[in-house]
């Protein structure tokens, strides 16, 4: 058994517990390294599939959108509640998937879920829908366009690409 068998993310934590630490003390630099080495061992335990990422360009991408669509979704909302309630219409809508990689799936739902507005509620037992919950929605056709392309399409070219 390697020491460090997911070198990304033995990186990822140490880097993540300095931040979260705020301190380049000795006693955080010796955690960090323990954990970074600590919890990949552990966790690699549990047999998950580890992740394949096809397209590192998309993913960057999406982090981008992603972003700007927590801030200008932030700002909206902001709006939303402030204004007069029948400005608000929230609804439910079913989304239909093509996106079928797992963690595809596990991260359009996070996204929905991290975009203030918008949850999402519960994947369909075939996992070809997910529904999501909108704080506003004037055109629910709309709404799963904008996530389909804004947001899956990307995932599939991330988790999917080689293998469609």
């Amino acid at each position: 058994m390697r020491l460090i068998p997911a070198p990304t993310l033995s990186v990822v934590l140490f880097i993540s517990w300095l931040l979260l630490a705020g301190s380049l003390s000795a006693g955080h630099v010796t955690l960090a390294a323990v954990l970074a080495v600590v919890i990949p061992w552990w966790t690699g335990r549990l047999g998950a599939d580890r992740v394949r990422i096809d397209s590192w360009g998309a993913a960057t991408r999406l982090a981008v959108i992603v972003l700007y669509d927590i801030v200008a979704s932030a700002v909206t909302v902001a709006r939303q509640i402030l204004g007069p309630e029948e400005r608000i219409r929230p609804g439910f809508v079913w989304v239909p998937l093509a996106i079928r990689d797992a963690y595809g799936t596990a991260s359009l739902a996070s996204i929905i879920t991290m975009t203030p507005g918008t949850l999402s509620v519960d994947l369909s037992q075939d996992r070809r829908h997910l529904l999501v919950h909108a704080l506003h929605v004037d055109d629910p056709a709309e709404l799963i366009a904008s996530i389909k392309s804004r947001y899956e399409q990307p995932l599939m070219a991330i988790f999917e690409g080689e293998r469609r």
